[in-house]
């Protein structure tokens, strides 16, 4: 940076604090503001956290409920499908069209 840009900024910054020295209502506000983006952020972090957790929760109780049902159910030994997974219900009949 040259010289030139750094007296400038310190002049801009110098207009910016006189701005806010005479209106306090403007710095209140962009504390304010800021203060509102902190609590957002905490807030949102806080909630993904927390569904974090339940979601574990959540997939830990499915494979148990999962495990349970799979000692249930006693699988085929025949080695062939089951005839009430064989049958079907008839198909509707299509009306005949008009020629």
């Amino acid at each position: 940076m040259n010289p030139g840009a750094i007296e400038e900024t310190g002049k801009v910054a110098t207009g910016i604090i006189d701005a806010l020295k005479t209106q306090p209502a403007v710095l209140a506000l962009i504390i304010i503001s800021f203060a509102l983006m902190g609590y957002i952020y905490y807030e949102g972090h806080s909630f993904n956290t927390g569904r974090q957790e339940m979601l574990k929760i959540f997939i830990e109780q499915q494979r148990e409920v999962n495990q349970l049902l799979a000692r249930c159910i006693v699988p085929d030994k025949t080695g062939g499908l089951k005839p009430s997974l064989l049958w079907l219900p008839p198909l509707p009949k299509t009306p005949e069209l008009p020629k």
